[in-house]
């Protein structure tokens, strides 16, 4: 809001007349609202009316000082008068401070600056910008806008206010010093792991008992021949003609990642757990800790490498096994532990794991929903062949069954049975998970907790 003054001549005299107005965005643009009509004003009324500002100075003190418009001459050698003239005001360097300030933040909560400066700002580091204050850089532009160190440099780092905030003076970051600082933080990788999970767990009371893990894959396009980790393997991007590096993360229940590892390209996924479990303890200590596996990680020898050495363990099993749990999934016995979700355990003959059945409403619910899609896009398909044989297009038999051979190739999940040739069945996902929890003195090591 501010003050508008509207000019008038009348009897001879120039009149001034006040409104009070806002600006507002309409369709056609902004405009000026009016809120009230002050009339003329005198002297001392024009005086409260007329805005104030607070004025800092470098000691931090403040001080109301009368803000006039341009045309309104202020009393003479009044020392809290500030004159603005709007035509005069430009707006130059904005950047942006907020998320900037925002991840310095939550560097410091994490006492990451402490951490850095007693492993790179010593004696023997000493360089023109502290190492310590380039890794704040580096992980905070990570946090607000993921990019690359040429970027950081051309891009985001000017339009940030963290020269400022680091203390940095403009010109001392480049791409060049920023890698060196990579390369400086990486020795220190297992120390900085142990000293987030510290630093998390103290600050949120987060618990380590039950470790996920899984595996992941990044390419890069190029020979990358100086770089013997880069080889060609299975490709989660589906891009199996580039080279790639396999890597594997360790989070807990609430998703805080504990530790990563980089594995060769065409290193099999199966062959990383017992690598991964190593290093684990290695770092932490051989705790009672549960691993989560998919069933695409573990095999046979890696479970039985794990109950020698005394680790739990919950892993996904191949759906063949259901072939052996025919009569306890037809039995009675199941718990429901969610709304739609029932669960019943199966203890082995040998004592060492327990199976958990596991089947979902919901998830049941889904498989029939894409058996209906894909039973209506076969029968779409067979509707228009049989338009085609009917309109006298095809005729030849041959051509006929390379259609249908063509139509069952598209829709994989159905398969012709052998006795009945005009009979189509679908291959459809079991809605049964099966997992194998290990147990000790026939008690249960992990619970399902529903959420």
């Amino acid at each position: 809001m501010f003050l508008r003054p509207n000019l008038r001549h009348k009897d001879g005299k120039d009149h001034t007349y006040w409104s009070l107005v806002e600006t507002v965005r309409t369709p056609d643009g902004p405009r000026q609202r009016t809120l009230c009509y002050l009339g003329e004003l005198n002297d001392s009324a024009q005086a409260r009316w007329l805005k104030t500002i607070e004025v800092f100075n470098a000691q931090g003190e403040s001080q109301q000082l009368k803000l006039f418009p341009s045309d309104v001459a202020p009393p003479e050698g009044d020392a809290s008068v500030a004159r603005v003239r709007l035509d005069k005001v430009r707006l130059e360097r904005s950047r942006r401070f907020g998320d900037s300030f925002l991840g310095l933040e939550l560097w410091k909560r994490l006492e990451l600056d402490h951490f850095w400066e007693g492993l790179l700002d010593g004696p023997e580091n000493a360089a023109d910008v502290p190492w310590s204050r380039i890794a704040a850089l580096l992980a905070i532009n990570r946090l607000c806008a993921p990019g690359s160190e040429l970027a950081i440099e051309e891009r985001w780092y000017p339009a940030t206010a963290l020269d400022d905030l680091l203390g940095i003076e403009a010109g001392k970051i480049n791409d060049t010093r920023l890698y060196r600082c990579l390369d400086r933080l990486l020795p220190h990788k297992t120390k900085l792991e142990r000293h987030l999970a510290r630093r998390y767990g103290e600050l949120f009371a987060a618990e380590f008992d039950v470790l996920l893990y899984d595996l992941t894959s990044s390419y890069v396009e190029g020979a990358a021949e100086k770089d013997p980790m880069m080889q060609r393997g299975y490709s989660r991007d589906h891009r199996p003609d580039c080279k790639q590096v396999v890597i594997a993360l360790i989070v807990n229940g609430e998703g805080f990642p504990l530790s990563y590892e980089t594995f060769d390209g065409n290193r099999s996924d199966v062959t990383t757990g017992e690598a991964v479990l190593r290093r684990v303890e290695r770092k932490y200590g051989k705790a009672r800790r549960v691993g989560v596996f998919d069933r695409g990680i573990v095999s046979e020898e890696n479970l039985e490498a794990r109950r020698r050495r005394g680790a739990q363990y919950l892993v996904g099993t191949p759906r063949a096994k259901l072939k052996q749990f025919e009569q306890p999934l037809l039995a009675e016995g199941w718990e429901q532990v969610r709304p739609d979700v029932e669960v019943k355990l199966v203890p082995m003959p040998q004592g060492e794991e327990i199976y958990i059945l596991c089947r979902s409403q919901a998830r049941r619910a889904k498989e029939q929903a894409i058996r209906s899609r894909f039973s209506a896009r076969l029968e779409k398909a067979l509707a228009a062949l049989e338009k085609r044989v009917a309109a006298g297009q095809l005729k030849d038999r041959a051509k006929i069954e390379r259609g249908l051979g063509k139509i069952q190739a598209r829709h994989p999940q159905v398969e012709n049975q052998p006795h009945k040739p005009n009979h189509l069945t679908f291959r459809a996902p079991y809605s049964i998970l099966v997992l194998v929890l290990l147990h000790t003195d026939n008690s249960i090591v992990f619970r399902w907790v529903p959420r």
